[in-house]
This record gives structure tokens, C-alpha cells and sequence, in this order.
């Protein structure tokens, strides 16, 4: 599954990659001109789907 976050969301990366690592999720970030990517483990990517959405975020 890719998630695409838009460019003109300032700071997000930073809010997002702070709660993965709150619950000791480590992730590999790569931004582009167009957007960031949050790339997980496999073996992390439910618990970060639940962590993120019980922190308010939305995941399509």
C-alpha cells in the first residue's frame, strides 16, 4: 500500500515520523519536490496503520 503526502502539508513528515517512534515504529522517510514517503518494516506496517489512526490520522 503507498501513501502520498501532499507537498503544501508543512511539518507533517515530522508529526507523523514522531509518533512512529513514540511506539518504537522505525521508518525510512524520502521526500521528493512533490511529496514525502514513510516507509515501514513489513512487520511494523499494521501496528503503524493502528497507531496512526488512533492518533487522528486518516489512512486510504
Amino acid at each position: 500500500m503507498q501513501g502520498i503526502l501532499d507537498f503544501s502539508l508543512i511539518g507533517i513528515l515530522s508529526k507523523l515520523s514522531g509518533i512512529l517512534a513514540d511506539n518504537k515504529i522505525g521508518i525510512f522517510a524520502v521526500s521528493t519536490f512533490n511529496t514525502d514517503y514513510i516507509l515501514v518494516k513489513d512487520a511494523d506496517f499494521e501496528k503503524s496503520l493502528a497507531v496512526l489512526s488512533n492518533a487522528g490520522y486518516t489512512v486510504i
